[in-house]
């Protein structure tokens, strides 16, 4: 972007404000532009994400930031390969032909213009993990070339028993990533399978069947190296659904569920076919992330990071009104008013000794694919970002006597949280939902995979303590949100009390004011799966 035009739309946006005014007004009409039909859902690769990118670095400039990406820009540049699978689909298990959006919801990220899956054998795979370090394969060997694999989702000791030998094994009720949608797509296509079904579940997966149809056929990658294969078709198929097809196809899937918390759990070949017809309308887009710095005075090369993602869902199917926009007010214009906002209360503080970069990613609801670009290409080298501090929906109904950490026990960011809440007269609340995966499920992730210790804030992680309204009052706004989640209702309102989503801004820029001095180095928990990718670059922290 021209510097000239950056200008002109601050002039336009606002002048900058003084440090002492309501935080809550701020991120109100913050998100209340960015959720505006103007910007059309800020889907990646439409008009709506141009003027979001435009509308955001004329922000940072009116605040003084300086650009943070590469070669001094405001973007990181984000190739994406966007995919839309057409409606009339054809596709069948056996005999009984199954409807897209209905029976099943699948997906590409193939740069195809077809899908043609003939007569491909169904192997159930239980959980589809392989973890050489908790002792557990649940492929046994078996070649699943050309396959169509059949996943439970979550963790094999998700539903355990006292007695299953996956009790413990995965953390319990908390969600690993081997729980993750995204890894045992991963795993069906390091294993050449045709197509990869997850059963959908809505208390494993954390999300309801709507919320899998949000998608609409449509799916976002990163455009990958020659050799980084995708499976050819990946979706959910209906829990329903999936016990009748077991049936027919003389199996019990609840007898096979409780096999597959077992260690000796071996694949299981079902008699039906899969096959899938369909014509796949495929673009090669350019998107991108936004980066914006506050240089530090004493070690410029080390860095704390902020994040939260633009984009939100665009256009849909219609609901029940007609309406067809999705405009991700919550999620995540809030949290990305939050980073703003963070970059305003630190510009107008004296200079940090270490750099603070802004991040902004692009295409998190398409699986966290902006800050897996940046984690995969990093401006500032990842041994030497002390941590990531992430905003994803943030609660919309007042004041709390807590915050709710997800992922407690990570890392010693939880202390630096608590100290935090403390001074704010409130305490640290662990997540009421761990088995929903939420610590995989967000932009820091990215980070986190290569070792950077990152803490999330997510009001999805459990109910707030309200001051007006207590835990039940939490549990209400939760269960409201809830409904909205991915919809067409996730909309701004001008009655939002944002007392309590300005007071989760405050932490992070509390924390963020400890971790800005030299020296300070967060570190993962000895129980933590990424205490060692961190340990690997110590050499490189002084």
């Amino acid at each position: 972007m021209r510097l000239s035009l950056a200008l002109a739309l601050a002039a336009t946006i606002a002048t900058p404000v003084l440090a002492e005014d309501a935080a809550p007004q701020r991120l109100s009409e913050d998100v209340r532009v960015l959720a505006s039909p103007e910007y059309g859902g800020r889907a990646p690769g439409t008009p709506g994400e141009k003027k979001t990118l435009d509308w955001l670095v004329a922000r940072f400039t009116a605040l003084g930031l300086q650009p943070g990406g590469p070669d001094g820009q405001w973007l990181q540049k984000v190739p994406l390969i966007h995919t839309r699978v057409a409606s009339d689909a054809r596709m069948s298990i056996g005999r009984t032909a199954l409807t897209q959006g209905k029976e099943i919801a699948v997906t590409t990220v193939r740069d195809a213009a077809t899908i043609a899956i003939k007569d491909s054998p169904m192997v159930f795979v239980g959980y589809g993990v392989s973890a050489p370090e908790a002792g557990w394969d649940d492929f046994k060997g078996m070649d699943l070339r050309g396959k169509t694999l059949v996943f439970l989702v979550n963790d094999p000791d998700f539903e355990a028993e006292p007695g299953d030998d996956a009790k413990g094994k995965f953390g319990d009720r908390r969600m690993t990533y081997y729980g993750r949608w995204t890894y045992k797509f991963e795993e069906a296509a390091r294993r050449g399978a045709a197509a990869a079904l997850i059963v959908h579940d809505t208390g494993g997966a954390g999300y309801p069947w709507s919320t899998v149809n949000a998608s609409n056929g449509e799916n976002y990658d990163i455009v990958r190296a020659a050799g980084d294969r995708r499976v050819p078709l990946q979706g959910w198929i209906d829990h329903d659904v999936a016990d009748r097809l077991f049936a027919d196809a003389g199996l019990d899937l609840a007898r096979l569920r409780v096999a597959a918390r077992s260690k000796a759990f071996r694949p299981v070949a079902m008699t039906p076919l899969f096959s899938a017809a369909a014509t796949v309308a495929v673009e090669r887009i350019e998107s991108a992330n936004v980066l914006a710095k506050i240089p530090g005075t004493k070690r410029p090369d080390e860095t704390v990071m902020f994040a939260a993602h633009w984009d939100a869902y665009g256009e849909g199917p219609a609901d029940a009104a007609g309406k067809t926009l999705r405009p991700g007010a919550n999620d995540d214009a809030l949290g990305t008013a939050g980073v703003v906002e963070l970059a305003r209360l630190f510009k107008a503080a004296p200079a940090p000794e270490r750099t603070l970069v802004f991040a902004l990613w692009t295409g998190e609801e398409r699986g966290l694919l902006g800050s897996e670009h940046y984690a995969a290409h990093p401006v500032y080298p990842l041994a030497k970002t002390a941590a990531n501090l992430t905003l994803d929906i943030l609660q919309t109904a007042g004041p709390a006597k807590d915050v709710v950490l997800v992922g407690q026990g990570q890392s010693s960011l939880d202390g630096l949280l608590a100290d935090a809440a403390r001074a704010q007269g409130r305490v640290v609340t662990p997540e009421t939902f761990s088995e929903r995966g939420l610590f995989y499920r967000a932009d820091h992730f990215s980070v986190v995979r290569r070792g950077v210790p990152s803490l999330l804030l997510m009001a999805l992680g459990g109910a707030a303590d309200l001051r007006n309204g207590g835990r039940a009052g939490g549990q209400k706004w939760l269960d409201d949100y809830m409904a909205c989640y991915h919809k067409t209702c996730d909309a701004w309102d001008a009655g939002w009390k944002l007392d309590g989503a300005a007071a989760d801004v405050d932490l992070f820029h509390a924390m963020g004011e400890r971790l800005s001095k030299a020296g300070v180095w967060p570190t993962w928990s000895a129980g933590s799966e990424f205490l060692a990718l961190r340990d690997k670059s110590a050499g490189e922290r002084r």
